[in-house]
């Protein structure tokens, strides 16, 4: 969700968890929040903060909700949105597939055994040794994104001896309503071969010149945040021309059609979430429809949720350091973190609901910014919101729907250490991404 000019009126209840926003077991204890039944002070006490906090039921239930929905396609979870061990290991768990955008991605994954034949190998840029790695690993699919890349895949696949299955990453022009950053099949952006220029039929052309790759199928992804299946409708018929051609021009039937990801989340209350069970029923429709116009046999689906299955499930916490009255505007509280650990407000004008989460407050609200404590005036976690007039230091506050691309987009900027993660759940906590300390900071300087 993009800022707001003006922010809406306070809710009447400064300390309702809303649903749709919390993970599914957050709740209120003798006033303070839990989630997966662990007090927040307790965490805090225990792991310090800045922390993030993974609800493990939370996500592990979004994982089972997207299989079922998609029953008969493919689901692969979007590992940029967050990756560690421990989360690769559900991932696992649960049935799905992975996707990867870097050697460093894909290391992750191999090193707790994720079977490698369930993992896509994404990247605009992939390297030579990272394509080198995934063929090595027998990834199961390679989506390939340029002219370059097809030569350069051709080239090591007929050096090892392989030949991977690929797709072709097509630019279908579709314009996500979303922001401007996080929209991807508009033509111009890097990722992708246009289809609109001719750029994706000659890749198909080249790639099946390459005797050591496999063409079985394409990709498109529109964007992210995105709440209907408008902009996943028209991408496909434009795919089904695609496939069409390729029929005809080369005689070749793709079995496989990879729509990718982007479904949205909420962050504040005015935000709209979709419901994955009508999305899934949207889109298989939407394939049955366009591939029977165009008599072609229907594809086997891929699909790509990342922010949809770990973003509810992410909260952060902070300490309040320093709450400054700028009389006549608003009240600026400054907590221990910042752009260091969610770069999104500054980066997207992302919005965010918080909460005084070490207690419950009566207190009246008073118009507010979340600051972190970085050398910047755009170093915002929450541009306005509101919260209890009677914030004071020491208070902890939490952030809701920060799993998505705030851990995995942290800096260390101003040389502050990334926050440690720790999965919660049945009233238990566990550390699963270890906090950095200063000496993690300075290791490798010379």
């Amino acid at each position: 969700m993009l800022p707001q000019e003006r922010p809406p009126r306070p809710p009447s209840d400064l300390n309702t968890l809303h649903p749709a926003i919390w993970p599914a077991t957050a709740a209120r204890t003798s006033g303070a929040v839990t989630i997966g039944g662990v007090d927040v002070r307790e965490l805090a006490e225990r792991y310090g903060t800045p922390l993030y906090v993974l609800d493990e039921e939370d996500v592990r239930s979004r994982c089972r909700d997207f299989r079922a929905a998609f029953e008969g396609s493919d689901v692969h979870y979007a590992g940029k949105a967050f990756l560690c061990k421990e989360l690769v290991r559900w991932i696992d768990d649960e049935g799905l597939g992975l996707d990867v955008c870097s050697g460093g991605e894909l290391a992750v994954a191999l090193s707790v055994g994720f079977p490698a034949e369930r993992i896509t190998m994404h990247g605009n840029n992939k390297s030579a040794a990272e394509l080198e790695s995934a063929l090595a690993a027998g990834v199961g699919r390679i989506v390939l994104d340029s002219f370059e890349e097809i030569a350069r895949l051709g080239a090591l696949a007929e050096r090892l001896d392989v030949r991977p299955k690929v797709l072709i990453r097509v630019t279908t022009g579709v314009e996500a309503h979303t922001h401007e950053f996080i929209a991807t099949a508009h033509d111009d952006q890097k990722f992708g071969l246009s289809l609109s220029s001719g750029a994706a039929a000659e890749g198909v052309r080249r790639v099946l010149d390459q005797p050591r790759l496999e063409l079985v199928g394409l990709h498109s992804h529109i964007g992210s945040q995105i709440v209907d299946t408008a902009g996943f409708e028209v991408a496909a018929r434009r795919l089904a021309v695609l496939l069409v051609e390729i029929r005809e021009r080369h005689g070749l039937v793709l079995p496989e059609l990879d729509l990718g990801g982007g479904y949205g989340i909420a962050y504040v209350e005015a935000d709209t979430t979709p419901d994955i069970k009508v999305i899934a029923d949207g889109l298989r429709e939407i394939v049955a429809k366009v591939c029977a116009n165009a008599g072609l046999p229907i594809p086997r689906l891929t699909v790509e949720p990342g922010r949809s299955i770990v973003g509810p499930g992410g909260v952060t916490l902070y300490e309040v350091g320093t709450v400054k009255d700028v009389e006549g505007l608003r009240t600026y509280v400054s907590v221990d973190g910042g752009m260091s650990d969610n770069v999104r407000t500054a980066l997207y004008g992302a919005d965010y609901t918080a909460r005084l989460a070490s207690r419950e407050s009566e207190a009246a609200p008073m118009l507010s910014r979340i600051v972190g404590k970085h050398c910047e005036s755009g170093d915002i976690v929450v541009r306005d919101h509101w919260l209890p007039a009677d914030l004071v230091a020491g208070d902890l506050l939490a952030v809701a729907a920060t799993g998505a691309y705030c851990r995995s987009l942290a800096s260390n900027y101003n040389y502050l250490p990334k926050p440690a993660v720790v999965a919660v759940k049945d009233g238990i906590s566990r550390l699963i991404v270890r906090g950095e300390s200063v000496d993690d900071l300075l290791r490798g300087q010379l």
